[in-house]
């Protein structure tokens, strides 16, 4: 059986590895200003995050459209896969899923909409292991395990620089409000099984970088690692310089550092940093 795979933006899944695996990625949509723009096609990350602090209002964000699902359904299927697994970003923070499930509503029986529950490369760590099992020649089944897999072994968390951006999005329990209610606070939080939850709080951004560090080094080994940033690349860098110097042999050979999507950042606003990570087995 030859499988399809299917995920949206948010996934931060890196081109080159999409195009390896055949991975079709859904642009989710931007809206800055009454514009709208394709995540990650129409603006640039880097001139997104460059532009935020300094927009006069908060950008929004909006699910793709059905059509935009059902061609990729199709597009796989017209080239011979199947089964599409479509694998999105966590219900409980956005309307994608169901947009994709109402898309997959006209290929009865031959797609199968998988919440991750996750967002970035938690998102994409998950749509990765689908591509591999499908290139090995899995069953849907055995594919889907594979995914559950990873959601079980799977850690994301970050350190916000400020809270105004997700207390606005509404997308944000008042437990991890309140971290950010605070004079100086630097909020930390968990993303897990769709949910936001407090991580924890800081003074200063250095401070945040080492209780970063120390919650990815309780999960040690770890197989996938991706460090995540919303315009803060030389954070990121530093950050991970100092995870090589301390535990080189507990990380995975490749790790990835991503400037995060542009519908994420909306969300969670500039200059954070935050991990995706696997636990090895």
């Amino acid at each position: 059986m030859k499988i399809g795979v299917v995920t949206d933006s948010t996934s931060d899944l890196p081109g080159d590895l999409a195009q390896r695996f055949g991975v079709e990625v859904v642009p989710t949509i931007l809206v800055v200003e009454g514009k709208q723009y394709a995540d990650g096609k129409d603006l640039s990350r880097g001139d997104f995050y460059a532009r935020l602090p300094a927009m006069r209002t908060f950008p929004t964000t909006a699910a793709p459209s059905i059509g935009e699902f059902s061609a990729r359904y199709q597009k796989l299927l017209d080239s011979g896969c199947d089964f599409v697994l479509s694998i999105h970003a966590a219900s409980q923070l956005t309307a994608v899923c169901d947009i994709a499930r109402q898309a997959a509503d006209d290929f009865p029986g031959r797609v199968a909409i998988v919440d991750s529950g996750s967002l970035s490369l938690g998102l994409g760590f998950q749509a990765l292991a689908a591509a591999e099992a499908a290139e090995s020649g899995a069953d849907v089944e055995t594919a889907i395990a594979f995914i559950a897999d990873v959601r079980r072994r799977l850690r994301v968390f970050a350190a916000l620089d400020t809270m105004d951006y997700l207390r606005r999005s509404g997308r944000v329990p008042a437990a991890v409000t309140l971290l950010g209610g605070m004079l100086s606070i630097k909020p930390l939080i968990e993303l897990t099984d769709g949910l936001l939850k407090p991580a924890g709080a800081t003074r200063t951004t250095r401070q945040a970088d080492e209780r970063m560090a120390a919650l990815l080094k309780a999960g040690l080994p770890i197989e996938r690692l991706a460090i995540l940033h919303t315009g803060a690349e030389s954070r990121a860098r530093g950050f991970l310089s100092r995870l090589m110097e301390e535990c080189r042999r507990d990380l995975p050979r490749e790790i990835l550092v991503v400037n995060v999507a542009t519908v994420i950042g909306a969300h969670v606003g500039p200059n954070g940093l935050g991990f995706a990570a696997v636990r090895a087995k």
